[in-house]
């Protein structure tokens, strides 16, 4: 099972790998991911399900599966979500601050940031995006808001970039970590984890794997402890892997990913 479809990748690498006798299901929340992949990957065992990686017991209670052999979860983002400017993913997109991995559900980012007060803002991109600015940042959104509402991914990246200062040393963009916040909250994300971690064992195969990588310290932190502190789960990564240079030169977004991978214990319920 694929938790996180996206744009396929890892699903494509799992169908292979199974082969004609074996099936792949690919979840994910967003509708129009599913609708890429469903035509990139047309031909290959792969069955295609529009839901939250939480719920991955009832997908397979659905399709009449008891257990599964592993499960894969690519925590944040997709590339292909990313390129959507019409989501907002994008720092310089045009269109809307949206940031909902499913557009049908709850309340797009734009919209949370003309509600929030200046603390309960700061807070979020505090916790959310561990961004030292925060109170500064939530200050002159509130400030900007009173003019016209802040409604693209444009415009709140140029505030952000604004507030935070930046050395030439520093490789990542100042607005991603108020970004990785709103989109947190947005979408639930930390919550629908620490559920899915709880959930999963039950979707497991007595040695079964689930594999997750993240891409942050709240994300990694969690699955780290859940792996720790979880008898169902025996981890089988003492440290986290990284990616290799070779990646990171093809790849510059797999420099920030931590894959974790656990075995589901037999015998501990």
């Amino acid at each position: 099972m694929d938790g996180t479809v996206g744009a396929g990748g890892h699903a494509m690498a799992l169908a292979e790998r199974v082969g004609p006798t074996g099936c792949v299901i690919g979840v994910d929340r967003d509708s129009a991911a599913l609708d890429t992949v469903q035509r990139r990957l047309s031909g290959l065992p792969i069955r295609l399900v529009q839901a939250n990686f939480c719920d991955l017991p009832e997908v397979l209670a659905a399709m009449g599966i008891e257990v599964v052999d592993g499960v894969l979860l690519d925590l944040g983002m997709s590339s292909d979500q990313l390129a959507d400017v019409s989501r907002g993913f994008s720092f310089d997109a045009e269109g809307p601050l949206d940031l909902r991995f499913d557009p049908s559900e709850g309340e797009p980012a734009w919209r949370l940031l003309q509600r929030l007060s200046v603390d309960h803002l700061a807070d979020l991109i505090y916790h959310y995006g561990e961004e030292k600015y925060s109170r500064r940042i939530a200050r002159r959104i509130v400030e900007r808001r009173r003019e016209a509402p802040i409604r693209t991914a444009r415009e709140l990246a140029d505030i952000v970039r604004q507030c935070v200062p930046r050395s030439r040393a520093e490789k990542i963009d100042p607005a991603t970590r108020t970004f990785q916040a709103l989109r947190i909250a947005v979408n639930d994300e930390l919550k629908s984890l620490e559920i899915a971690l709880r959930r999963i064992p039950q979707c497991l195969r007595p040695q079964g794997r689930l594999a997750v990588i993240s891409f942050h310290s709240l994300e990694d932190r969690r699955v780290k402890e859940a792996f720790r502190d979880d008898p169902r789960y025996e981890a089988l990564t003492r440290k986290p892997v990284r990616a290799s240079a070779t990646e990171i030169a093809v790849n510059p977004r797999a420099r920030s990913a931590k894959l974790r991978v656990a075995a589901r214990r037999a015998g501990v319920d």
